[in-house]
């Protein structure tokens, strides 16, 4: 059959997509890129807060209409596995319904509702160890790739739905997670972006300890990959074994990514986060000390349950004083089934807003600050993608695909997408640079010649699942 997918949400959904893929190919199927060429539409759905519901469902309804054509319909993914029952009584068009970790059986699925015709619901079964599966078509001409190490979660933020949909934590065997690396570098990608819903906490439960850092020395051993990213860190896991590894290893990106969350101790405590105000400024110490280029990224949620304007002052004036190098902030959102969507003070929506809008509004005069400091200095930047004739986009090593800063610059010579080149920075803006090509960099190591100030996010807002991080 010629099947197309369509993937919304996180990263952790992109990596279950190529998955399915080449489990599908595997089964003598074809993956197709135009929905009209389509036998079967898998729609793999986003479940985590209200927006992303929402455009699951839209999206799962519009895909309905191929139907008419003969396609069939299949949904999967964190909304499948939250409502399963109710989405396969409430929308009859989906003909195979399945949950978070039922990808292997996929296959089977379809055939079977090829011979008998009946609807099929599968989002029952909770994994008891990771899904390893062996297989993956990564996205053609992308030069990164997304390299989940663990499923599911063990903390219970008082906000988050997650754990209920992807289960407890799960940690990938090391010696899976490298072989995956050596198979993607070996398709051209050169960057690898490690994901987890806590990606710190990797091995405590399969190895009995913190084993991430050992895990990226590993990692870095791998012929082809160029940078190594860290997404989802929780602050209080982060060690200085961790830290020492992302300081002395070339290939580790001098960035991290930490969901703070917010900064307020009670809110945090409310939040049920293990962090402190004091936690908090020590690790962002700890990190710019010892890694004096590190770019450290973080989101805030405002308007949680119980916020006061002088809680929310606290989180504005901690970031104004911190000076965050890639930030993202959201609205909360008030969701069923959790300890934070019972409580009665709910703060108006209007007020949720326009907390957050303030926050990105001083992030933005940070960030404009810091990039034109950039002004005048050399950087190694990945081709994305080519905009206009002799125009590109790329990115530096601070800079995560999607969400942070990218880097707009010429080039007379035609550049392929994941080629390295070095570009210097001619005009800044509030999230974007804009610069030439370097052909020739002299003497100068990347290390003396690389060297930025703080940036900022690219976009105001990232993916709506990096919020429960």
């Amino acid at each position: 059959m010629k099947i197309y997918i369509n993937t919304l949400g996180c990263s952790k959904n992109t990596v279950d997509s190529e998955n399915a893929a080449a489990l599908l190919e595997e089964a003598e199927h074809s993956i197709v890129g135009s929905l009209e060429d389509a036998e079967l539409i898998l729609v793999n759905t986003c479940g985590f807060i209200n927006d992303a519901k929402e455009e699951s469902i839209d999206t799962i309804l519009e895909m309905a209409e191929y139907r008419k054509n003969g396609a069939i319909l299949a949904a999967s993914g964190c909304l499948t596995q939250r409502y399963a029952d109710e989405l396969f009584r409430e929308i009859p068009e989906i003909d195979i319904l399945l949950g978070v970790n039922e990808y292997e059986r996929l296959p089977s699925l379809i055939e079977q509702y090829r011979k008998d015709g009946k609807r099929i619901v599968r989002a029952e079964r909770e994994a008891e160890e990771y899904c390893e599966i062996p297989v993956r078509k990564p996205e053609a001409g992308i030069p990164y790739a997304y390299l989940k190490i663990s499923e599911g979660c063990d903390r219970v933020c008082s906000y988050c739905i997650i754990p209920s949909i992807r289960g407890h934590y799960r940690s990938r065997k090391m010696e899976n997670i490298v072989r995956e690396a050596e198979f993607l570098a070996s398709c051209g990608c050169s960057e690898i972006i490690l994901i987890a819903q806590n990606v710190t906490a990797y091995g405590t439960d399969l190895y009995g300890r913190h084993m991430l850092a050992e895990l990226l020395r590993q990692l870095c051993a791998v012929e082809k990959i160029h940078w190594i990213r860290l997404l989802y860190c929780y602050e209080d896991e982060i060690t200085e074994e961790l830290i020492e590894t992302i300081r002395s290893e070339e290939k580790i990106c001098d960035y991290i990514d930490i969901p703070l969350q917010h900064v307020d101790d009670r809110i945090l405590a409310d939040m049920n986060r293990n962090s402190t105000s004091a936690s908090i400024r020590s690790t962002v110490s700890r990190l710019r000390e010892a890694i004096p280029d590190i770019h450290i990224r973080t989101t805030f949620i405002t308007g949680f349950p119980g916020e006061s304007e002088e809680a929310f002052g606290r989180l504005a004036s901690f970031v104004e004083e911190t000076r965050f190098d890639r930030m993202g902030v959201f609205s909360y959102s008030q969701e069923e089934n959790t300890i934070a969507g019972e409580r009665k003070d709910q703060i108006p929506q209007e007020i949720r807003d326009s907390r957050r809008d303030l926050l990105m509004e001083i992030q933005r005069g940070i960030s404009l600050e810091n990039n034109l400091k950039k002004v005048g200095q050399i950087f190694e930047v990945m081709v994305e993608e080519q905009e206009e004739e002799n125009t590109y986009l790329g990115r530096t090593r601070w800079d995560a695909p999607e969400i942070d800063d990218g880097v707009i610059f010429t080039s007379e010579r035609v550049l392929r997408p994941g080629e390295y080149v070095f570009v210097e920075v001619t005009d800044a803006f509030d999230y974007d640079l804009c610069g030439r090509i370097i052909e020739n960099t002299g003497e100068k190591s990347a290390d003396e010649s690389m060297r930025p100030a703080a940036g900022g996010p690219r976009q105001e807002q990232v993916k709506t699942e990096k919020e429960g991080e």
